[in-house]
């Protein structure tokens, strides 16, 4: 609930800061391009934090395989079998039938799984299953054993098993017709029943439930929980997890920081959430560090449900010239807050520990690779956020990537239809696009409060969508409130447009180009931007705020009144906040199947020609860097050097090889 997933390059077309002497592009295939980013200043960096960095990224990379299997349970067999068949075949490498499984290959990394990291649906092999069954029978005899070769080929092959990684679709039992690991051999209803019962309502500290298990029965037939942690599932790699943050922790910059780190390698020990609390507490204080990490099941939006956390990691540092900005946000958090066109009931009437920065990130693990999110708000459990605060950051060296690979694609020339807005793209979408982030993920999700007995899960598999709606209309609000120009983050009042305009037409129109013909929107910040924008468009109509228009057979966006749209998204947000605050499901539910799911064929047709003759990949990702350490003849590290130049492939497979530790 607290990532802003990165909208594509492609669509934000802005201006930054640009290495032209880096090459910031490493491969591309099908409807993916992976890039790599730059780690500005590490060299710089003090050797004890440089050493902070190298443990705290060979954690981040430890726990790489557990995703992996919580995607699916054939996930890591599957891969094991496919890097097998492409590093050991021996025939043509140009050959139609390798060429086309060798994309596929870079698909399934590229999700960490069989399934599209967005859509949720299983990848289509354009290679046959004869090919494939002949190049795994060449395999040595030792490649083969343990493995359920059927069970794969099913996988691989039929559409019809595991179909879909996340499914959304109403009516329909979320956790059956899912193939993710987090429940097995159970149904939506025993888990609801489930956790209806061992919830306690009158808690205002609630431990954040289900968030490290898997849901599965007992031999009697009882719903039981498994938990992730030393001597439980994924033992072996949360083990070498513990481990790498024990060295990380030698050189903490602070007893703040190594008391956050010892904490989070106890609750990997034990499993126990409020252990994890304790840590998320200790964590959330910790705003002197100039050295930062998250490490964790954290996000829930691999879980159809939203209560277990997909494994992540990002390792950063803070970037403290762009950090003027965030601090400024935060340090006004009240100001914001009793400014917000909700209901007052549903302010917080005092807001604690908002902290925000902007972050160079130095390595993405887990759910945060190689996809990527831009800004990161945590802890999620909400009363931790009310009583002890929040820390909000932003990647810059991400978005800078971003922009980096979007210059010249024509994206602006093909959607936008006017000039004007054009020069207010190019002047200011790089700067409102970073202060949306900044003001989504440092005061929008730490804005308002649940009501006193409401359950923080009630929206059930809408909660996602319905919280990143309400820190995207947050920041939207407020993007083009005086109070910024007054702040001094926005040296223009018409700058705000940029991102209205860019944002109206991203859920709209142009991220579309992510959705298969036929198919509804499914994920939750697609549906989330479709919601607002098509709220608008409905509500703004009588007025003619904002209009979509056919010229020369094409559809364009025009806005015709930008106050009156900031007017709409402050009723909207009104409303959001409402749902929220009180656990107000129906209307909820009714909101998202309303405006968030359907597509307009006759658009989405239209959207999907105009984007294939820009050639523009619908979704990036990244390759990480490479840390060495250097020693000396006692094994003492004496420097960390970072390289750039280890290619997509590569550093698949060698984190297959070095880092496999779910056998």
């Amino acid at each position: 609930m607290a990532t802003c997933v990165a909208i594509t390059a492609a669509l934000t077309a802005c201006r930054g800061k640009v290495d032209d002497t880096f090459d910031y592009h490493a491969d591309r295939f099908e409807d993916i391009e992976v890039l790599r980013y730059k780690v500005p200043e590490f060299e710089n960096l003090s050797l004890d934090r440089k050493k902070l960095i190298y443990h705290l990224t060979e954690a981040a990379i430890a726990g790489r395989d557990i995703l992996w299997d919580q995607n699916c349970k054939y996930n890591l067999s599957t891969r094991r079998l496919l890097e097998d068949v492409y590093t050991g075949y021996k025939g043509d490498r140009e050959d139609p039938e390798f060429k086309a499984f060798e994309t596929y290959l870079k698909q399934v990394w590229f999700a960490n799984g069989l399934h599209h990291h967005y859509s949720m649906d299983k990848f289509s092999p354009k290679f046959s299953q004869t090919w494939f069954e002949s190049q795994v029978q060449a395999l040595p005899l030792n490649l083969r054993n343990g493995l359920d070769t059927d069970i794969i080929y099913r996988y691989i092959f039929d559409p019809s098993f595991m179909a879909k990684r996340v499914n959304q679709a109403a009516g329909e039992d979320l956790i059956v017709t899912s193939a993710m690991n987090m429940y097995d051999n159970v149904t939506q209803e025993q888990v609801e029943k489930y956790y209806a019962g061992i919830k306690d309502t009158t808690d205002l500290t609630p431990v954040s439930y289900g968030l490290n298990t898997q849901v599965t029965t007992d031999a009697d037939g009882n719903v039981i929980e498994k938990q992730y942690r030393v001597g439980g599932l994924y033992s072996n790699a949360i083990e070498r997890i513990v481990e790498h943050l024990g060295e990380a922790a030698r050189y903490a910059e602070n007893d703040i920081q190594r008391t956050s780190i010892e904490q989070l390698m106890d609750y990997y020990r034990t499993g126990d959430l409020r252990k994890f609390d304790e840590y998320s507490i200790t964590w959330a204080g910790d705003t002197a560090s100039h050295v930062d990490f998250i490490n964790g099941f954290i996000e829930s939006y691999g879980d159809p449900l939203g209560m277990t956390g997909s494994w992540e990691s990002i390792v950063n540092f803070r970037n403290s010239e762009a950090s003027e900005r965030t601090e400024t946000l935060s340090a006004n958090a009240q100001w914001f807050e009793d400014n917000s066109p909700v209901d007052p009931k549903f302010r917080k009437p005092h807001v604690k520990g908002v902290s925000a920065k902007v972050i160079t990130a130095a390595i993405l693990a887990g759910d945060a690779y190689p996809a990527t999110p831009i800004g990161i708000n945590l802890p999620n459990a909400n009363w931790i956020r009310a009583s002890h605060g929040s820390k909000s950051v932003t990647i810059e060296n991400i978005t800078q990537a971003y922009d980096a690979a979007s210059h010249g694609n024509g994206f602006n020339e093909e959607f936008v239809p006017d000039a004007d807005t054009r020069r207010l793209l190019d002047d200011y979408l790089f700067i409102t696009d970073n202060l949306h982030t900044d003001l989504h993920e440092c005061l929008g999700h730490g804005s308002g409060r649940i009501l006193p007995g409401v359950d923080p899960d009630a929206m059930k598999a809408h909660g996602s969508t319905i919280e990143e709606t309400r820190a995207d209309l947050f920041a939207l609000y407020y993007l083009a409130d005086p109070k910024l120009i007054e702040l001094g983050l926005l040296d223009n009042p018409e700058a705000y447009k940029a991102e209205y305009y860019k944002y109206m037409l991203n859920g709209l129109m142009t991220q579309l180009q992510r959705i298969e013909p036929g198919k509804d929107i499914e994920e939750a910040h697609m549906r989330n931007r479709a919601l607002i924008s098509r709220w608008a468009l409905e509500k703004g109509a009588d007025d003619n705020v904002a209009s979509l228009e056919k010229h020369d057979g094409k559809t364009y966006l025009v806005i015709n009144d930008y106050g009156k749209l900031r007017q709409l998204f402050g009723q909207l947000l009104g409303e959001i906040q409402r749902i929220t605050s009180e656990g107000d499901y129906e209307a909820g539910a009714a909101l998202v199947e309303q405006y968030a799911v359907k597509v307009d064929p006759e658009l989405h047709r239209e959207i999907l020609d105009r984007y294939s003759t820009l050639d523009i990949a619908p979704y990036k990702g990244f390759v990480n860097p490479v840390y060495t350490a250097v020693t000396d003849s006692d094994g003492n590290i004496t420097d960390v050097t970072i390289d750039y130049t280890e290619g997509y492939t590569d550093q698949m497979l060698r984190y297959s090889r070095d880092y496999n530790y779910l056998k």
